[in-house]
């Protein structure tokens, strides 16, 4: 049954938290090159990938689900940094001098919005451009301020609002979090222990009827007050945390191994990484919210508590090295020790030496894209389906995340051709 799905007319105005970061400014520089000519968006899946049709054709998404255009985009954000988009561009040092000169008129044009920010929640981070606010309540009303500006200075039909900010302290879920009422109360009491900043962007978000993503772990939507929120307002939520490197590559192995059912006694990941976001993750409270993203993948893939013999005993172990003269050249180490017929023991070592900001930009296009895309098509709350592109995708109590990348591939199929009236074709025809 094909879904009544809004025309993509218009302007679609993309509001980035941390639209001076590493990741930002390489997704807009990217995107605006793109519809230049100048490169080509390599890694975005609604740009380049295919599905195959009922009738076993194969069409570029793009072609047979209505997205908006690349030309009809507007970006603009908040930064606790007032450099413009190509200024901060040339300090995260992702992009060549040469590819940001392509662009450059259109990315000086970019200025941040003074930022809603809390110290307390990113101690290595010391903002010089941020709002003056009374209360958590008033953060979020500067913000649904700051979106309703935008939207009408763009002349923008539509918003989706994109945390690419760092990653904040580590916010254990609480009382506060639990209902819409309960999370009001706090932000206006001014709960500073529990509601962050991230939680005040989403919040004015989801009140403006724009979809939100999270692309950092912190915990922000993935409360039932949020669920709640969203669901009231009919707005998609996403998230959480960009599946770019690491991760990515877990989610690829672990599904090997238990399809082959081998076993994994240890799994041992260090990383180095030396740009903003290591700086921030150096600090041990924001590297528990990182921790607890990333460890979270082998175990809902392996289901221990169903194949003891070969994954109840798994050792895992995930470490963040802050290492400067890296910058956004990460390096991701895993070491993993498998057993296999009659608990023989074999090892596996994997040595990616990814870019971080370029793996994670056209995962933060597609998330923005496909979000506006089921916000038109009238789905709101917890969007599963863009699992594939999270390290910790969101779900609620009663449901399992899905972890295994090509899962979670058949699932964004599976939504697209729901949309468009199409089935899935018969592959033993």
């Amino acid at each position: 049954m094909k879904q009544e799905i809004k025309p993509a007319t218009g302007r679609l105005g993309v509001l980035v938290v941390g639209v001076g970061g590493a990741v930002a400014t390489t997704m807009i520089t990217g995107t605006l090159a793109s519809r230049k000519g100048l490169a080509k968006p390599i890694g975005s899946i609604s740009q380049l990938a295919t599905m195959r049709m009922e009738n076993n054709e194969e069409k570029l998404i793009k072609d047979v689900v209505p997205l908006t255009d690349l030309n009809d985009i507007v970006f603009g954000g908040w930064d606790i940094f007032p450099d413009n988009a190509y200024e901060a561009a040339m300090y995260a040092e992702v992009l060549k001098e040469k590819d940001l000169n392509g662009v450059k008129d259109e990315l000086e044009a970019i200025k941040p919005m003074p930022a809603a920010f809390d110290h307390n929640f990113a101690k290595r981070l010391n903002g010089t451009y941020i709002k003056n606010a009374a209360t958590r309540w008033d953060m979020v009303e500067q913000l649904r301020q700051d979106i309703r500006d935008f939207k009408a200075a763009n002349n923008c039909d539509r918003i989706v609002v994109l945390w690419a900010a760092s990653t904040e302290i580590y916010v254990p879920l609480s009382d506060e979090h639990q209902s819409l009422a309960a999370l009001e109360k706090a932000m206006k009491e001014n709960n500073t222990e529990v509601i962050s900043p991230s939680m005040c962007y989403a919040y004015a978000a989801i009140a403006e009827g724009a979809p939100f993503i999270m692309g950092a772990p912190n915990l922000c939507v993935d409360t039932p007050a949020m669920w709640e929120f969203s669901k009231k307002m009919n707005v998609p939520i996403s998230g959480k945390d960009f599946k770019s490197g690491q991760t990515l590559m877990k989610t690829v192995l672990a599904p090997m191994f238990k399809t082959r059912m081998l076993g994994v006694s240890g799994w041992f990941s260090t990383n180095i990484l030396g740009n903003r976001d290591g700086e921030v993750l150096d600090q041990p409270e924001n590297f528990k919210t990182k921790e607890v993203s990333k460890l979270s993948v082998i175990d809902t893939i392996f289901e221990p508590e169903k194949f003891p013999d070969l994954y109840g005993d798994v050792y895992h172990k995930v470490r963040i090295n802050y290492y400067p003269p890296r910058k956004d050249n990460k390096e991701a180490w895993d070491n993993i020790d498998i057993f296999g017929w009659m608990g023989y023991p074999m090892e596996i070592k994997v040595n990616f030496l990814c870019r971080d900001s370029i793996l994670a930009a056209p995962i933060a296009l597609d998330l923005v894209l496909f979000s506006d895309l089921a916000m038109r098509a009238g789905m709101c709350g917890i969007q599963t389906w863009l699992s594939f592109f999270c390290k910790s995708p969101m779900h609620d109590f009663e449901h399992q995340p899905e972890h295994d990348l090509f899962t979670q591939w058949r699932m964004v199929k599976q939504t697209l051709r729901n949309m468009i009236g199409e089935k899935e074709p018969d592959y033993l025809a």
